[in-house]
């Protein structure tokens, strides 16, 4: 088990010790857990554009190649429910087994808690402690307040993701709610480029309200060392066929990548691109999404990142490329300088302008859907394609993936080119 969840397990029993010292407890007999069985298999083409692409020109076989795998995982959920002090709790967990093969790698085994905490019911209020998926926004493609969980959107296969080691306070109302949520606790003493991201420590403040076909978010963020963030968000059902949702964020500052001073076409015997704390920056996404009456449905989102590199940082970057892929010094040693360049494709949106547009038809057990991230700026494409069929227990998945555009465009020197998904999962 790793690190993280051997903290989050701490804080947890902890938390529930302090909660029931002294005291009896009263545990409900519930059933067996809960879970699923998955088999995942996925394949990958290698893109012919790219800096990794140039590093093998020059240095064959010094960047990995886009290698296919298979995943076997098993997903187990139960939630324990009891007393103590006279208080409703609920103890919920959520664990997952993975093994894991992947070409040219040698094989390899992980344990985690997905989710793993204790809730306790404290009349108006709710309270929770420990590991937890709390995602907040309304977007689809891209959430500018998801503020604690930072999911990573549009994946090939939906699955749970990772949850957050927090503190939470809730308040429900018919047509309200509140949440306050001290994220990652652990880490508010720990220097910066240890905490950055989603594992930043940070206090987290959502507001809710219903206004007839109006639903209102409110959103301010605290972290530890990026400062302070406000935002809010919209979703309006305009008729029984439209929706339409926005959302909008101004931070103080963020963290972002960024190459040292003066790399335009030099060698470096390190890695020049760093994660640093950067200026104020903007985010905001509107969208509407279509349903009919033969369950087809269109999404169409517009989006702008402001943390994303700007258009002038991707030029110097393919400028850089082109100067590495011609310098006339030893080729291991440019092959391993325009491997680097590949760092900054480890972001949420690479473009800070893009448009997305998704349709979806689900008769009866099936879901078909196809989708386009489109960037504006560079005229760059991600299409991706999807199948599911739905049983009784058997859930089964096929999806691919392509990447396109013009040959400089980001999208299209991203190190896959294309990529294709099986997936069968069994519930119990």
């Amino acid at each position: 088990m790793n690190r993280c969840c051997k903290r989050s397990a701490a804080a947890l029993l902890l938390c529930a010790a302090a909660a029931v010292a002294g005291a009896e407890v009263e545990v409900e007999v519930g059933g067996g857990p809960s879970g699923e069985l998955r088999l995942v298999r996925t394949g990958r083409s290698a893109s012919p554009h790219g800096p990794l692409a140039a590093t093998n020109q020059l240095q064959p076989g010094f960047a990995a190649p886009a290698s296919n795998s298979v995943q076997a995982e098993a997903e187990l959920r139960q939630t324990q429910h009891g007393k103590a002090l006279g208080l409703p709790l609920a103890l919920t967990v959520n664990a997952l087994l993975q093994a894991t093969a992947v070409e040219h790698e040698a094989s390899r085994a992980d344990a985690r808690f997905n989710e793993l905490h204790l809730n306790a019911d404290l009349g108006a209020w709710q309270a929770s402690a420990g590991r937890k998926v709390l995602g907040w926004d309304v977007g689809y493609g891209f959430r500018p307040n998801d503020i604690v969980q930072q999911e990573t959107r549009r994946a090939l296969l939906t699955s749970t993701p990772e949850g957050r080691p927090l503190a939470m306070l809730e308040q429900f109302g018919a047509e309200h709610a509140l949440a306050l949520v001290w994220a990652n606790p652990q880490r508010w003493n720990d220097a910066a480029d240890g905490s950055r991201g989603a594992g930043e420590s940070a206090w987290a403040l959502r507001g809710y309200r219903r206004l007839g076909a109006l639903d209102a978010h409110g959103f301010a963020r605290h972290g530890r060392h990026t400062g302070a963030s406000i935002g809010a968000a919209l979703a309006w059902v305009a008729t029984d066929e439209l929706e339409v949702h926005a959302s909008w964020r101004r931070l103080e500052s963020h963290d972002g990548w960024a190459i040292a001073p003066g790399a335009d076409d030099a060698l470096h015997s390190a890695n020049p691109w760093r994660q640093a704390l950067r200026g104020a920056a903007t985010q905001w996404l509107v969208g509407a999404n279509w349903t009919g009456l033969a369950q087809q449905s269109l999404m169409v989102e517009y989006w702008h990142d402001g943390t994303a590199l700007a258009d002038g940082e991707w030029d110097a970057w393919r400028q850089r490329n082109a100067a590495l892929a011609a310098t006339p010094a030893p080729a291991m040693a440019a092959a391993g300088n325009l491997a680097w360049q590949a760092t900054p494709f480890d972001t949420p949106n690479l473009r800070r302008d893009n448009l997305f547009v998704r349709l979806a038809w689900s008769p009866e057990r099936w879901q078909c859907t196809l989708d386009m991230l489109f960037a504006p700026a560079d005229r760059g494409r991600i299409v991706t394609a999807g199948v599911q069929w739905q049983g009784e227990r058997w859930r089964l998945n096929a999806a691919w993936r392509a990447t396109g555009g013009p040959a400089a465009s980001v999208f299209a020197q991203l190190p896959t080119r294309r990529s294709g998904l099986l997936a069968a999962t069994l519930s119990f």
